[in-house]
């Protein structure tokens, strides 16, 4: 108990005492992370929108790969794009191995089938409501995908703080293509693993704790943000009201 209570007392100096070195890592974690996220929702949501809107033989087996692949283990994921990026891979040549953008590469790779399997569901149920009424009006798939993808905003935005916890909370891919290299591949993840096999647990536990505190102040922003749209809709209907009585 005096361990963890030791522990965290020093952690919490660490980071009110902004230790250079703990932002750093928490700095380049950041980075890493946001980068990928936003790659990956890209794809993964212009990929999902797509399959809630189209029917085409073979989509259920597509669907049923894209579920699968929720549960790839981010180790695997690592171990191929380590081959891949290796000096005798087929991409070896791009010398990207043990870099910012091996890392971010890896964590897009996880990033995208969680996206895009996610804004599928929400499309599809928005597509089931909203759809036949669109395509009565000769909306198209690639212009139902955007009014689709606009209407159901707020639950994308969901998933794209989802995406974000998915990636920054990685760790087996990033150390792997990574190589948790001091000062310029080390992240917040790799960084707790490395700490607390040295022993040096307040510094893995300051970690944890930006980690959980970037995460929670996302969610944070995200209820916000709903809860300000809510109150925008509803003086709006209340005005509009107002002017029919």
């Amino acid at each position: 108990m005096n361990t963890f209570l030791d522990s965290a007392a020093t952690a919490f100096q660490l980071i009110s005492d902004f230790d250079p070195g703990l932002w750093a890592i928490a700095g380049r974690s950041l980075g890493v992370s946001a980068t990928a996220c936003f790659m990956g929702c890209l794809i993964g949501i212009a990929l999902g929108s797509f399959l809630g809107v189209s029917k085409f033989a073979g989509r259920g087996m597509v669907l049923t790969l894209l579920n699968t692949l929720l549960a790839l283990p981010s180790v695997v994921v690592g171990l191929v794009i380590y081959l891949l990026l290796s000096r005798t891979g087929p991409l070896g040549f791009l010398g990207w191995l043990f870099s910012f953008k091996a890392m971010v590469l890896a964590q897009v790779v996880l990033v995208v089938p969680v996206a895009a399997a996610l804004s599928r569901q929400v499309v599809d149920d928005a597509e089931s409501a909203y759809g036949e009424q669109w395509r009565s009006l000769g909306a198209g798939n690639a212009f139902r995908c955007i009014l689709l993808a606009w209407n159901e905003r707020f639950a994308l935005l969901t998933i794209v703080v989802a995406c974000f916890g998915r990636a920054i909370s990685e760790v087996g891919a990033v150390m792997i293509v990574g190589g948790n290299i001091e000062g310029f591949t080390r992240v917040m993840t790799t960084a707790i693993a490395l700490e607390t096999s040295k022993g040096d647990l307040p510094l893995a536990l300051a970690l944890g704790i930006i980690l959980l505190g970037i995460v929670g102040c996302l969610n944070a922003l995200l209820s916000l943000f709903r809860y300000w749209q809510d109150q925008s809709q509803l003086k709006g209907q209340n005005s509009l009201r107002g002017w029919v009585a």
